[in-house]
């Protein structure tokens, strides 16, 4: 699949997807200082990126070395999306889960919450169908880690302002533009590899 700028930005906000992570970040972050919790939140994104950025730029050597080829990626990305596509739509229920009585440290945050497996094969997928434009595709994660920094800077205040119904309704409508960009990614990548197949 052909990945603008644009459209790679939107498939990155897709996959981190900040306003779905409101609830986790406050949840995680109750313990922290407040006079601490932006330095966090910052410190994760940054981390988040440096992990997502090292997959960018390791990631035709990674792929060489397990032997696998763009088509392989493309089909299992798709289908990587259309799962994370089907939680966003159907949220499992929420486990009960103690607040954490320490300053969280890249997990959860950063990983998985922001640069999980869904994320890390996005990008290596936008870097092994056009490595010519690489730098492109780190301009769309920088936009990307700009503005899961902004609103997750705002978590509370937006989780106040919305409320979590209208943060769940909204995360359900993006994950239906998701579900639509993982079948057009399956169909591309079965095309090619029909296309490939020995006749």
């Amino acid at each position: 699949m052909e990945h603008s700028f644009a459209s790679a930005t939107i498939l990155l906000l897709l996959i981190t997807d900040p306003l779905g992570n409101i609830p986790l970040f406050v949840n995680a972050l109750k313990a922290v200082p407040d006079a601490r919790r932006a330095r966090v939140i910052v410190r994760e994104v940054l981390i988040a990126f440096a992990v997502l950025l090292g997959f960018m730029f390791a990631g035709q050597g990674f792929l060489a070395a397990l032997g696998l080829s763009d088509v392989s990626l493309q089909i299992g990305g798709a289908l990587v999306l259309f799962l994370i596509a089907l939680r966003m739509i159907f949220p499992p229920p929420e486990p009960s889960s103690p607040v954490p009585m320490n300053e969280p440290l890249i997990v959860p945050l950063a990983i998985p919450a922001l640069a999980g497996p869904s994320a890390m094969a996005t990008v290596l997928l936008l870097v092994s169908q056009a490595p010519e434009r690489r730098m492109e595709w780190i301009g769309a994660l920088s936009v990307t880690m700009l503005v899961c920094a902004l609103v997750l800077l705002s978590a509370e205040r937006l989780q106040r302002l919305v409320g979590l119904r209208v943060v769940s309704a909204f995360e359900r409508l993006m994950g239906l533009v998701l579900v639509s960009i993982s079948v057009e990614m399956l169909i591309r990548g079965l095309h090619a590899l029909a296309r490939s197949w020995p006749s």
